[in-house]
């Protein structure tokens, strides 16, 4: 079932066509990769999705509902969750503070304010900090982790509200060739519970946890199914060739 629908998706900044007429499917429980020269628009796109832009053509679809317009509040709210490549954890928190409040914000102002959250969801915070190998970082002010465990943070936060799809902008950007081994190992998990559409440059990683590729070139849409058949395409090979 197609849990994510985006048709004829055009963005247009003044005299530059950033977006056109693109389409993108993400079904169920799939891994999704985004992929492209710098430039092809593909994190135009994504944020077209998350709400940070509002297409100038086109639609959006969330497992059913249309969400072209919605504020990134109302987007939240229907199951999607966004990490920009720029990583923006608290750096004066801890670890532990910055993931109780992403758990915190899928609670009522109400049921802040009459309990004892903190208590309550000590266990799903702690789950999410195992989840990802931070658990022993928990006390650590954010400031002081890796480039890696920082991204590992946001990613979890991300997760924090139990998303139906996931968008991450470059997760792995500056990060060692173990750290991102890592990365792919981590986020396998989530499969079963939430989709995941990721922008990436490294094409070994996304290849490796990616069901399916969609490839952009100048803001459309060159190809775009199973990874091995798009691996595979020419169309493919020259649009990078292209640019090289």
């Amino acid at each position: 079932m197609n849990l994510l629908e985006a048709r004829g998706i055009n963005k247009i900044f003044g005299s530059l066509t950033a977006l056109d007429a693109v389409d993108l499917t993400v079904r169920e429980g799939e891994f999704h990769g985004l992929i492209g020269p710098n430039g092809s628009g593909k994190t135009t796109l994504l944020k077209c999705i998350a709400g940070a832009e509002i297409p100038t053509r086109g639609t959006i679809r969330l497992a059913g509902a249309e969400i072209t317009t919605a504020s990134v509040p109302q987007r939240s709210r229907a199951g999607l969750s966004m990490k920009f490549q720029i990583t923006a954890v608290l750096p004066e928190l801890s670890v532990y503070d910055n993931l109780l409040l992403a758990v915190q914000s899928r609670e009522s102002m109400l049921g802040l304010m009459l309990s004892r959250s903190r208590a309550r969801l000590h266990d799903r915070v702690m789950q999410l900090l195992a989840r990802f190998h931070l658990e022993a970082r928990a006390d650590a002010l954010a400031q002081v982790l890796s480039h890696g465990e920082q991204q590992w943070l946001e990613i979890a936060m991300a997760l924090a509200r139990a998303p139906k799809l996931l968008l991450l902008d470059e997760p792995t950007a500056g990060m060692s060739p173990q750290e991102r081994r890592a990365t792919g190992e981590l986020l396998m998990p989530i499969k079963s519970s939430c989709a995941l559409l990721i922008v990436e440059h490294d094409l070994d990683f996304i290849k490796d946890i990616c069901d399916s590729l969609t490839v952009m070139d100048q803001g459309q849409v060159v190809a775009s199914g199973a990874t091995q058949d798009v691996q595979n395409s020419e169309r493919v090979r020259e649009a990078y060739l292209s640019h090289a």
